[in-house]
């Protein structure tokens, strides 16, 4: 086996597997949402804790969200960081709301999906 062929078998599934920040993104808002589905669908004794957990998770995801596009670095147009920073402070406050029983989760899931579909490029998030 040459040097090139053996690169290839040996490193070959790991180049495939690199993801870039929006792919890192995406998975973690997939996961959050798929969390955050289940926490709301879940009756009975545990299911307070369960959504508590879930609702955490994705206001500190959103914390880190917000923490970024505020950041001198980041590389968004003004108009999108400004739209994503008013989704975030909507997230946040839902969230409190949703810890109240004043509201539902359905609004954080549809946010975090139209989120991950303007990750994958299918629509433009503002």
């Amino acid at each position: 086996m040459n040097a090139p062929a053996f690169a290839q078998s040996a490193y070959g599934a790991q180049a495939r597997s690199v993801k870039t920040p929006r792919d890192v993104e995406h998975d973690l808002l997939a996961r959050i949402t798929a969390r955050l589905r289940r926490a709301a669908e879940h009756e009975g004794p545990g299911a307070y804790p369960e959504l508590v957990a879930a609702l955490d998770e994705n206001a500190r995801l959103w914390t880190v969200f917000a923490a970024d596009l505020a950041g001198p670095g980041n590389a968004y147009p003004d108009d999108l960081r400004a739209g994503l920073l008013s989704l975030a402070g909507f997230t946040l406050e839902h969230t409190r709301k949703v810890l109240r029983e004043k509201a539902e989760t359905a609004p954080l899931i549809e946010i975090n999906t139209i989120v991950m579909r303007g990750l994958r490029g299918g629509v433009e998030v503002a």
